[in-house]
């Protein structure tokens, strides 16, 4: 008979490391997010259908990456001395979040103000010059941190798959 997966101190789940299987939902979550936040900026049409779908993704993402790092932590610990490639992995990981929760935060800020539900329940009305201003301002930081985590997502996997496969 099959039990239920459970977790331990977050290192593994049914006495599997948790880390490889975080990493397959952080992998997705977090480029989505970014992809989805970038279009919902550059793309007035596909903004109104993305909606919410992108702050979510972006809430899955923020999630997940420090589960993701702390399950990599404990599976670390099991792989002393660390190769080159683990060590660039450990340090490229705990840097992640660096750049997705500035990502989530400014995906959230951008959605809000371009959501009329969510603008009409602000109780000041707000210059429509600061609207205008902070919507260019956290649409910017929405690309330069939704390539930034995408490329961090890349070097990260990069470094672990090396890691794995080479050493």
């Amino acid at each position: 008979m099959l039990s239920a997966p459970t977790i331990g101190a977050v290192d593994t789940i049914g006495g599997i490391p948790a880390h490889p299987l975080f990493v397959h939902l952080t992998v997705v979550a977090i480029p989505l997010a970014a992809l989805l936040g970038i279009v919902a900026v550059l793309w007035p049409a596909a903004r109104r259908r993305i909606g919410v779908i992108a702050p979510i993704v972006g809430l899955v993402a923020v999630v997940m990456t420090p589960l993701t790092t702390s399950a990599g932590e404990s599976l670390e610990k099991s792989r002393m001395p660390l190769n080159p490639d683990l060590a660039d992995h450990v340090e490229l990981g705990d840097q992640m979040i660096i750049w997705v929760a500035p990502l989530f935060v400014f995906v959230v800020l951008f959605w809000a103000l371009n959501t009329p539900a969510v603008m009409s329940r602000v109780p000041v009305t707000l210059p429509t010059r600061a609207v205008t201003l902070s919507t260019w301002v956290f649409g910017l930081a929405v690309v330069v941190f939704g390539i930034g985590a995408i490329v961090m997502v890349y070097l990260v996997g990069d470094s672990g798959a090396r890691s794995v496969w080479l050493d």
